[in-house]
C-alpha cells in the first residue's frame, strides 16, 4: 500500500495537468452529485477516438513508420528551412488529421532531428511554433479539432460556410507563423544543422518480420481518420475493431498507450458535464454568455480547456463565430487552454522529464505574443459580421 501511495504521489507530481483536471473534477462532483445523466453527458466519442489515435500512433513510433520522412529531412541543412518544414507540416496536416494527431506525428520527429544535429537549444521554441501551428491550422476545417467537430455537428452549419468563416484566421496565422520563425533565426537566417548521428536502419530480416505490423498500423490509421472525417455513428464498432486488432497483432502497444492523458480528458469532461447540470450555474451562464461568447470562451478555456468549454458554453451562445474564434484561440493563452497543448507537453516530457517548467515558460511567452497579435483583428471580424 505504501509503495502504491508513493507511485501515486510521483505520478501527480510528474503530471501537473492530471492533478489539475482531477482536482476540478472532484470539486464539480460536490457541486452536482454523480448521476446517470452525468455519465451520459461525458463525451465518450472523443475519449474513444483519442484512445484509438494514441494507440495506433504509438505503433507508428514502435515500427519506425516515419523513418523515410525522417531521412528526407536530413537533406534540409538550414535551421530555418528545417523549422519551416516541420511547423508547416503540422499546420497543414492538422486540418485533416486533427491538431492532436499532427503533434503526435511531428513532435517526436522534431526532437529526434534537432537532437541528432546538436541543436537542442531550439527544440522548445520550435515545439511551441508547432503547437501554435496545430491550433491555428486545424481551425479551418470542421474536423480539425474536437471543439470544431462538436460545434459543427450541433450548429448544423454547412462545411463551405464553416470554412469561409474560419479562412481569415487561418490565412493570417500562416503568414504570422513565418514571421515568428524569422524572428527566432534573425541573427543567422542561414544557420546550418549537421546530423551527427546516423539514423540506423533495421536489419533486413527485422524489416521482413515487422512488415505485416507496419501495414496493420497504416490500415488502422486510415480507418480511424475516416471515422473522424465522416463523423460516423458507428465509432464503437471502429473502437472494437482497433482494440481487437491490436490485442491480436501487437498487444504490447496497449500497455504503452498514454492512459494518463485519457484520464486527464475524462476528468475535464466530468467537470464540464457536472457544472452544466447545476441549476444556479446554468442560470448564471444563460444570463451572461450571450453576446459575450468571445471573452467567455477564452477565459473559461483557461480553467477547463477549450473542448469542455465548448460543451459548457454552446447551449447558452447566440454567436457561433464568436464562440469558435474564442475557443480556437484559447490554446494560445496557456497550456490548459487547449488539450492539444497537453499532448505536446507530454510528448516533450517523455524525452525531457525534468524540464516541464522550462517548457511552460517558453510556451507561455511565445504563445501569448502570438495571441496579442491576433486577438484584436479577430474581435473586429466578430463585430463586423455581427
Amino acid at each position: 500500500m505504501r509503495k502504491f501511495a508513493i507511485w501515486l504521489k510521483n505520478l501527480f507530481k510528474k503530471d501537473i495537468m492530471l492533478s489539475v483536471s482531477l482536482a476540478v473534477a472532484i470539486i464539480s462532483l460536490f457541486i452536482t452529485p454523480p448521476s446517470k445523466e452525468l455519465l451520459h453527458d461525458i463525451n465518450w466519442r472523443t475519449l474513444a477516438t483519442l484512445f484509438m489515435l494514441l494507440s495506433v500512433l504509438e505503433g507508428f513510433k514502435s515500427e519506425n513508420i516515419f523513418e523515410p520522412l525522417l531521412k528526407r529531412t536530413k537533406n534540409l541543412s538550414s535551421m530555418k528551412t528545417l523549422t519551416v518544414f516541420f511547423v508547416y507540416c503540422v499546420f497543414f496536416s492538422s486540418m485533416f488529421v486533427t491538431n492532436d494527431v499532427s503533434l503526435i506525428i511531428f513532435v517526436p520527429l522534431t526532437i529526434i532531428m534537432f537532437r541528432a544535429g546538436g541543436q537542442e537549444k531550439y527544440i522548445l521554441p520550435v515545439l511551441t511554433f508547432e503547437n501554435i501551428a496545430a491550433i491555428r491550422g486545424s481551425l479551418l476545417t470542421p474536423f480539425g479539432s474536437p471543439q470544431n467537430l462538436f460545434l459543427y455537428a450541433k450548429s448544423g452549419i454547412s462545411t463551405p460556410e464553416f470554412m469561409k468563416m474560419m479562412a481569415p484566421l487561418w490565412i493570417f496565422s500562416a503568414f504570422l507563423l513565418y514571421i515568428f520563425i524569422s524572428i527566432l533565426y534573425r541573427k543567422n537566417s542561414k544557420e546550418k544543422i549537421e546530423i551527427k548521428e546516423e539514423i540506423v536502419s533495421e536489419p533486413e530480416t527485422a524489416k521482413k518480420t515487422h512488415h505485416k505490423r507496419r501495414i496493420m498500423y497504416q490500415v488502422l490509421f486510415v480507418i480511424v481518420v475516416a471515422s473522424i472525417v465522416t463523423r460516423t455513428h458507428y465509432y464503437p464498432v471502429v473502437l472494437g475493431l482497433v482494440f481487437i486488432t491490436l490485442l491480436i497483432g501487437d498487444r504490447k502497444i496497449l500497455v504503452k498507450t498514454d492512459y494518463v492523458l485519457l484520464l486527464t480528458f475524462l476528468c475535464f469532461f466530468t467537470f464540464s458535464s457536472s457544472i452544466c447540470r447545476h441549476p444556479a450555474i446554468s442560470g448564471f451562464l444563460e444570463r451572461s454568455v450571450a453576446g459575450h461568447e468571445y471573452i467567455w470562451s477564452i477565459l473559461l478555456s483557461q480553467v477547463i480547456s477549450n473542448v469542455p468549454a465548448s460543451i459548457v458554453l454552446y447551449p447558452f451562445s447566440t454567436n457561433l463565430r464568436a464562440l469558435l474564434y474564442g475557443l480556437d484561440s484559447a490554446g494560445l493563452c496557456s497550456l490548459i487552454g487547449s488539450l492539444a497543448s497537453v499532448i505536446n507537453l507530454r510528448l516533450y516530457m517523455r524525452e525531457y522529464p525534468g524540464k516541464v517548467f522550462a517548457f511552460i515558460k517558453t510556451f507561455t511567452w511565445i504563445s501569448l505574443a502570438f495571441f496579442a497579435v491576433v486577438v484584436l483583428p479577430q474581435l473586429a471580424l466578430i463585430k463586423y459580421f455581427l
